[in-house]
Order: structure tokens, then C-alpha cells, then sequence
């Protein structure tokens, strides 16, 4: 396994590369926008599949299971931007939900997420000034993952590897996490899927090429809505309403 340091000089390296400093929350999926050739597709993956990467000289793509909370989907993005930076290996890459359970390349990719979302410096001086001399209290991981973005169980198997709690905590900590943030004063859009009706999306690379081939004339009307309806853009052919929502945690 590659060491923390260097992966988390990695997660700092690529922020660098997308105007990002090394100690703030990363909007990662405005980031995601700007990498030119990158397609990103939201879909259902499943109870077990967090997400997905496509590449090879022709093709990048991710896809995030938005069945899942969106903190979580937030860390399985940088997950993959791992795979699509930094993996050697061409082709495409199935990532389990569990963080206990990967192999060595995956466990890279996860330790990379971690420290891509939150920065190893960022944390350590935003758990000393929430803490003190204090040992670290439900309401403070509340408080370190809303600033991060990240999902309860990202941020258990975080503070866990920094030693700031032990896995007996963590499973004292890992339940009623919706109500304790709402406690806190926090919206719970964390801990929640995206609503029902936009859980199937596809968005960057593959759109603009669609704009393309319209804007050229070089496809008819309707093979630009076929094109459209296949990437789950029925907004984008007919309009819809995207207000329903369905409650999950992860």
C-alpha cells in the first residue's frame, strides 16, 4: 500500500491542479466540471457498489451510485478521481461500498478520497480547535464531516486510521446520525440520496458532444433526443419536475 504521506501529497497535488488550496471543503462536484473529457453519470448502483471508473485512450467516465447518501457519493467521487489520476492501470475499476474488504489498489483509492476531501493538516488543526484537550465527541465528528462533505462512514474510518477514536467508539458513534445533526443546527442533505426523480443523470463530456453534433447539424432532431434519452436527460427532451425526495443514511 502506497504510504499516507504520499497519498495525502497526492490528494493536495491534484487540488493544486484544480485552483483548490490545501485546507478548505473541495466543491468536488463543480471540480468534476472542469475536466474536459470526463464523463460523470449518476445512477442506482445497488447496496454493495459505490461506483465505477471507464478509462482508456478514448473514453473517461465515472459513474457514483446516487442511490447512496451524498456524502457518500462525494467520496466516491474522489475515489475515483484516484483511479482516473493516479491508477496505472488502463480499463475499468468496480468499487466496493465496505472499507474493509478491498484490495490494495481500492484501499489506496479510499485513503486518497480521505485525505482529498480533508487534508491530513486541515483536520489534525480543525479537530484541535474543536476539541481541545477533550476527547472527540459525537457532536464533534457531526460538526468535522458537515465541514468536509463527508459521509458518517467515511469520517468514522478516518478518525479511526488517525487514531483519534477506537473501532469500540466508532460503533457507539455510527448510530442516529440524521437526528444529532439536526440537533446541531444542520441540514441533513448530507446524509440523504438525491431525489428520486434525478438519481439517473449523465453529465460533462458526452452532453457536449451531443452539442456538437447538433450545433453542426450533423445528426438529425431526433437522433439528438435518442442520444439524449440514452444518457437519462429526459429533462433535456421533454422537462420534468425533480422535487420528489426519499430518505437514506449513510
Amino acid at each position: 500500500m502506497i504510504d499516507r504521506l504520499e497519498l495525502n501529497a497526492k490528494g493536495q497535488e491534484l487540488r493544486e491542479q484544480f485552483g483548490e488550496d490545501a485546507v478548505s471543503p473541495i466543491d468536488i462536484f463543480a471540480v468534476a466540471g472542469q475536466i474536459d473529457d470526463l464523463t460523470l453519470v449518476f445512477y442506482p448502483l445497488g447496496e454493495n457498489i459505490s461506483g465505477m471508473c471507464i478509462r482508456d485512450q478514448n473514453v473517461k467516465l465515472v459513474a457514483i451510485n446516487s442511490g447512496m447518501s451524498y456524502g457518500r457519493q462525494r467520496y466516491s467521487l474522489a475515489h475515483e478521481f484516484y483511479h482516473l489520476y493516479y491508477d496505472d492501470a488502463m480499463g475499468y475499476n468496480v468499487c466496493a461500498k465496505k472499507f474493509d474488504i478491498k484490495a490494495e489498489n481500492e484501499k489506496n483509492a479510499d485513503q486518497f478520497a480521505s485525505y482529498f476531501l480533508a487534508p491530513y493538516s486541515s483536520l489534525r488543526m480543525l479537530v484541535r480547535r474543536l476539541k481541545g484537550d477533550d476527547e472527540l465527541t459525537y457532536e464533534h465528528m457531526i460538526r468535522l464531516e458537515q465541514y468536509y462533505g463527508m459521509s458518517h462512514q467515511a469520517m468514522l474510518w478516518r478518525l479511526i486510521s488517525e487514531k483519534y477514536i477506537t473501532k469500540e467508539q466508532a460503533e457507539q458513534l455510527g448510530v442516529g446520525v440524521m437526528k444529532k445533526a439536526r440537533q446541531l443546527g444542520y441540514e441533513d442533505t448530507l446524509y440523504r440520496p438525491m431525489p428520486l426523480a434525478v438519481q439517473k443523470r449523465t453529465y460533462g463530456h458526452y452532453l457536449r458532444q451531443v452539442e456538437e453534433l447538433q450545433n453542426r447539424g450533423m445528426v438529425s432532431n431526433g437522433k439528438i433526443e435518442e442520444f439524449l434519452l440514452e444518457a437519462f436527460r429526459e429533462d433535456m427532451v421533454f422537462g420534468e419536475d425533480t422535487s420528489s425526495e426519499e430518505e437514506m443514511v449513510d
